[in-house]
């Protein structure tokens, strides 16, 4: 018995204008780098979890972060390090506090990624 590939076409059957158009339309490669790294530094469930809180509290402390994902403070300063270099979070200093807060970007993919459940936090934090 032969089994039938469903992944791929049988015949070549190139829509050219159609296919030259989307391609026209898609992002330059040099364009791609940035999200796909911005999509790797929520790809870690401690990372989303991480932000996820800071989505839903603003700005926090490490301290604070570690006790609200119940993780250690080392552990919770690594992955918000990897999210300040996605670009996905921004810090201060705050005399002897440094504290953390989503970006716009990081927001927008908080968003995309967990949709209703990050605003369902939010919302419950603001109550």
């Amino acid at each position: 018995m032969t089994e039938t590939r469903i992944d791929s076409c049988d015949l070549l059957c190139l829509d050219l204008p159609h296919a030259e158009e989307i391609r026209g339309r898609l992002p330059s490669p040099g364009s791609l780098e940035p999200a796909a790294s911005a999509a790797k530094g929520l790809a870690d469930p401690t990372r989303l979890n991480v932000a996820a809180a800071l989505g839903a509290g603003g700005e926090l402390c490490v301290c604070d972060l570690a006790w609200i994902v119940g993780q250690a403070q080392n552990l919770v300063s690594h992955h918000v390090r990897q999210l300040r270099n996605a670009g996905l979070a921004t810090s201060r200093r705050d005399g002897r506090l440094v504290m953390y807060t989503l970006t716009e970007q990081g927001r927008a993919l908080l968003g995309v990624l967990l949709g209703d459940t990050a605003d369902n936090v939010a919302a419950a934090i603001e109550i």
